[in-house]
């Protein structure tokens, strides 16, 4: 064991969450500690799924506890921690409007509850997983970390910006260093089955309408996974400021259209469209500015949104 960097990762068994812990187990001088709760927000068989391989590995050790319960979490946490990745949450813009206090409850507190843990252990470096959400309907795009024009829809993004914020406080008075990075919607194997593209080539799949709201003008800049957990290694990495709150994402906005399009020819069937108004919470555009994950990252996302797509299918069919 010694000589391992002990690395604890909250969300672990969650599509991004699943996807580190394959990249560290692989690397091979990470020694991974999971926490997760396996809730019902989707079948917790599927991240069951997910771990089963890192189930095998005497590098990996998993903890079934919710995030907010500190004393708990304190008792089976042996040892040292060098970094902590959190990306546990409570995930999804339509679902924080309908329950926002369990979504402050999760996402801020649960975040206080790590946060305690790495002011306790003598945690040096602490990676926090944001969300493009932060910017909200801000128009100055691509959205740059330098904007200070955060304009939140929902109350995930609220309790997002409330993350950094605990981080940047942690990072006054306790000299952690933190590195907030902030997704834009990450899709590919494992993605949840809420999410649109997954939600999408399942319906399209077996045939059923799909529910599109909206023109089919809005963009999003999707972000391939592998191409994200190159990020968050890079983040783990980082030692040159105390903190830093960084975009990760592509670069190269999709509509919604031709987000189905794609779909529609990698899986050679047409889809079936429900046509809706635009949702509460939903913004028109994402768009990251990546110069800064380019220059203290060396963040170069490698994924195309076609390639990623058919790697998706691949997975799906698989």
């Amino acid at each position: 064991m010694s000589g391992k960097i002990n690395v604890l990762v909250t969300g672990g068994a969650g599509f991004i969450g699943s996807h580190l812990v394959d990249a560290l187990l692989e690397d091979g001088n990470y020694k991974v500690t999971c926490i997760d709760s396996f809730d019902d927000f989707y079948d917790p068989q599927i991240k069951r799924e997910n771990i089963s391989r890192h189930l095998e590995n005497d590098q990996y050790s998993l903890i079934e506890a919710d995030i907010r319960n500190t004393d708990q979490l304190l008792l089976k946490l042996e040892g040292k921690i060098d970094i902590i990745v959190h990306l546990a949450a409570k995930a999804g813009v339509r679902e924080s409007i309908r329950k926002p206090v369990l979504f402050q409850e999760i996402n801020v507190a649960g975040l206080q509850s790590i946060l305690e843990i790495a002011r306790i252990k003598g945690t040096k470096q602490f990676v926090f997983g944001s969300s493009s959400s932060v910017y909200g309907i801000n128009p100055n795009y691509p959205w740059s970390e330098s904007d200070s024009n955060l304009l939140p829809v929902s109350p995930y993004a609220a309790s997002k910006i409330a993350g950094e914020w605990l981080c940047r406080t942690y990072q006054h008075m306790h000299g952690i260093r933190f590195v907030a990075l902030r997704f834009f919607t990450v899709f590919g194997p494992r993605q949840r089955p809420d999410l649109a593209i997954n939600n999408f080539a399942q319906k399209i799949i077996s045939g059923k309408p799909i529910d599109f709201f909206g023109d089919g003008n809005t963009l999003r800049d999707y972000t391939y996974v592998a191409d994200i957990v190159s990020g968050i290694i890079a983040a783990m990495k980082y030692d040159k400021t105390m903190f830093e709150v960084v975009n990760l994402g592509n670069n190269h906005p999709v509509s919604l259209s031709e987000m189905v399009a794609t779909l529609e020819a990698v899986l050679n069937r047409k889809a079936v469209l429900n046509k809706l108004p635009m949702q509460e919470g939903d913004v028109p555009s994402t768009c990251a500015d990546i110069t800064k994950a380019k220059g203290i990252l060396g963040y170069h996302p490698a994924t195309s949104f076609e390639e990623g797509i058919k790697k998706f299918v691949a997975w799906k069919l698989g």
